[in-house]
């Protein structure tokens, strides 16, 4: 039987990423019901992931420096709360612009510690790390769900309660989970300068960046591609259920898979199954297909982001374990969503959108090259 504090971080999980959930599917609307303009959403919506490109690395380095992961998510939770407060009382765009920047400062790197936690939690408990980030995605899937029958209930103006009702149910359980054990080694800040010159690190998060740019991709730009197809908005939040759920049970069963193969070995497969899943987009002659291929999203995504997101910290010294795994996270979430988002629309510009999916898949085919040159040059950092 599991430990009850393995429960709490369970719950903290769900009940974060169902308050992000609410924030990514419904802050776009909400900008809108403002009375913003398509240009102004967009440069909003992009201050997200710039704002995670920094804070993620900070947060996870001061996390290692003072010995606790525990306090600094609830220090993120919490500023998220308060600042979140601020952020919706704004209408200018202007005056909102530093305000969601200082949002998602808080915001995102929540989500990087609350891994790390359960990363480092898995390791001192012995259970699964997958089984414990499963109930992320399922908190973000529910709230996909019933996030819009609320909102439409209550108003979109009502946003900010709706994420807040989340957030602190999150904060609680937050507080009563146990931090993990810190490592007894100091962290200076010239420790982690260091880690810019290591070639070896450098190179996984250069191919993680390959496969993981497509990934933010699909993301911004599924549900253009959906209506373009010919379906309405209603297929958009099928896509993502099937989606997130698919995922939620890889990351259940990851103990039977993870341990058979090296990881390596499972970063490379992960990046085929990309690969193949946007040919496969690419050439879906309806939104029906399309549907049944989001099978894949669970598949490649789970595979990849709990592999890769572990073996960030055998890449890095133990006593920055921490700002390795939100390193990681920024690659993944932060500087890939920028970059994502701008490529993407300049291809769909230039073309359309199921041209941004070929695309992809040439992206795609060069990560999976450098994860098997990776792997093959690299497998011995890792025994099995």
């Amino acid at each position: 039987m599991q430990s009850p504090s393995v429960w709490k971080l369970k719950g903290t999980l769900f009940c974060f990423h169902a308050s992000m959930t609410i924030i990514i599917s419904y802050l776009p609307v909400y900008f809108q019901n403002l009375g913003l303009s398509p240009a102004e959403i967009g440069i909003l919506l992009a201050v997200g992931p710039a704002a995670a490109i920094l804070a993620q690395p900070f947060w996870g380095f001061m996390s290692d420096r003072w010995k606790t992961v525990k306090r600094i998510l609830l220090l993120c939770l919490t500023g998220a709360l308060l600042v979140g407060y601020f952020l919706f009382q704004l209408s200018e765009f202007f005056f909102i612009i530093p305000v969601i920047y200082m949002f998602f400062s808080f915001l995102s790197p929540a989500g990087g510690l609350g891994d790390s936690l359960a990363q480092k939690l898995s390791v001192e408990r012995n259970v699964s790390f997958g089984s414990i980030r499963m109930w992320g995605s399922l908190g973000f899937g529910s709230a996909s769900l019933a996030g819009g029958y609320i909102l439409s209930w209550i108003g979109i103006e009502h946003i900010y309660a709706v994420f807040a009702v989340f957030l602190c149910f999150a904060l609680i359980f937050a507080f009563n989970t146990p931090d993990s054990i810190p490592s007894k080694r100091p962290v200076r800040f010239s420790d982690a300068l260091r880690l810019r010159k290591d070639k070896t690190l450098l190179l996984f998060l250069a191919f993680i960046l390959s496969i993981s740019l497509t990934h933010r991709m699909n993301d911004s730009f599924m549900g253009l591609y959906i209506v373009e197809l010919g379906a309405d908005e209603s297929v958009i939040g099928m896509a993502w259920f099937i989606g997130v759920f698919t995922e939620a049970a890889m990351f259940a069963f990851s103990v039977y898979w993870m341990r058979r193969f090296h990881p390596l070995t499972l970063i490379a497969i992960a990046a085929a199954i990309y690969l193949l899943r946007w040919i496969l987009m690419f050439s879906a002659p309806g939104p029906g297909f399309l549907l049944a291929v989001q099978v894949t999203h669970g598949m490649a995504f789970a595979i990849f982001y709990l592999t890769g997101f572990q073996f960030m910290g055998r890449l890095v010294p133990k006593e920055l374990e921490s700002t390795g795994h939100l390193i990681f996270i920024s690659m993944f979430f932060g500087v890939s969503g920028v970059v994502g988002s701008a490529l993407g629309g300049f291809i769909i510009n230039a073309a359309d959108v199921k041209t941004l999916y070929l695309v992809m898949a040439c992206i795609a085919f060069f990560g999976f090259l450098g994860a098997l040159l990776y792997r093959f040059k690299f497998k011995s950092l890792y025994s099995m």
